[in-house]
């Protein structure tokens, strides 16, 4: 099967915009490590609940200024966009700051801590008329454009099955962020938010939601396995652990051929398509690896807010709703909290 070139935001060359970041931290460190590596984006502030701690950050990856608090860097009037980089938990506030001070934004996964949060927040953002998306890294890597673009063109004719998981093991701490109800923790949120966004990439939202899983001693789900049903006749099957490593792959399959993601799928990587004894391999030429791969949302929401768009045509707002949607209803079967 001849596959098709993807299709992707350039990293360099595009709109450039400048970016403060609230609440620095790992996934902060990473974010900003590839966007000033690989993109022509500026990270020209940055914002913590703690001064001493934001100079630090903005220290390690000279950043011009730095904010105890976030009112300061919200209030700048030379920042165009915030990327919220804090714990599930502060997600709906931190949005709501930063769209309140006309800023757009683009917030980690998952958007919010339920879908109740995630409407607030996509309420908020089309009635203030500034751009906002979910930082679905998964969406934006270039192996994505190439499955999307074989799904719009039949390629593997009617899809009925799509199979993805994705498992980390962490050690058990009642006080870490993983393990806390109030930061929300557990897996579906943390992990599960990859398959079950690609779940619906390839089919929506499903009719009928199935779950079942495990808790950890501080009640939430540690792990789970979904089926999702689709009007359709389609199935698909997730799986997602913080009790063990799983290969974080991913698989279409349709009537005609399948896609096989290597793992992690929901990073830079490869694909190859089978058609009866017939297999075609793709592989990202980016050279770009794991957490890199931050770096095409970002050129994605550059390439938005450029175009005058609220909203990534890729992810909508209402589709991290419908993911979100997806666990609280997995999250009310298992009874997590």
């Amino acid at each position: 099967m001849l596959l098709p070139d993807a299709r992707i935001a350039p990293l360099r060359g595009g709109t450039v915009l400048r970016w403060g970041v609230l609440a620095p931290g790992r996934i902060a460190t990473d974010w900003v490590r590839t966007v000033r590596a690989n993109t022509d984006q500026r990270v020209v502030a940055v914002a913590s609940r703690s001064l001493e701690r934001a100079e630090a950050f903005a220290a390690e990856h000279s950043i011009a200024r730095a904010y105890g608090g976030y009112d300061g860097l919200l209030a700048h009037p030379d920042i165009d966009v915030v990327y919220i980089a804090a714990p599930h938990s502060e997600h709906r506030d931190l949005a709501l700051r930063a769209i309140a001070a006309g800023k757009n934004v683009l917030i980690e996964k998952p958007i919010a801590l339920n879908a109740a949060e995630a409407r607030e927040i996509a309420a908020a953002a089309r009635a203030a008329g500034v751009f906002a998306m979910e930082a679905m890294k998964a969406r934006f890597t270039p192996q994505t454009d190439v499955i999307a673009r074989l799904l719009a063109d039949g390629a593997l004719g009617e899809v009925l099955a799509v199979s993805a998981d994705s498992g980390a093991r962490f050690e058990y701490d009642p006080a870490s962020r993983a393990f806390d109800p109030a930061l929300g923790g557990g897996a579906l949120l943390d992990l599960g938010v990859y398959p079950l966004w690609f779940s619906h990439f390839v089919l929506g939202a499903p009719a009928r939601v199935t779950a079942r899983g495990t808790l950890a001693p501080t009640g939430v789900d540690d792990q789970a396995a979904l089926v999702l049903e689709f009007a359709s006749g389609a199935q698909s099957t997730i799986a997602t652990s913080m009790r063990v490593a799983t290969p974080q792959t991913a698989t279409i399959s349709g009537t005609r051929a399948r896609i096989e993601i290597t793992g992690p799928f929901h990073s830079p990587g490869a694909l190859r398509v089978v058609e009866g004894t017939d297999v075609t391999e793709w592989r990202d030429s980016t050279g770009l690896v794991g957490r890199e791969g931050l770096c095409f949302q970002v050129a994605a929401a550059a390439q938005a807010v450029g175009d005058g768009l609220t909203e990534s045509p890729q992810h909508t707002l209402d589709d991290a709703v419908a993911v979100l949607a997806v666990i609280d209803e997995a999250r009310e079967q298992l009874a997590a909290r």
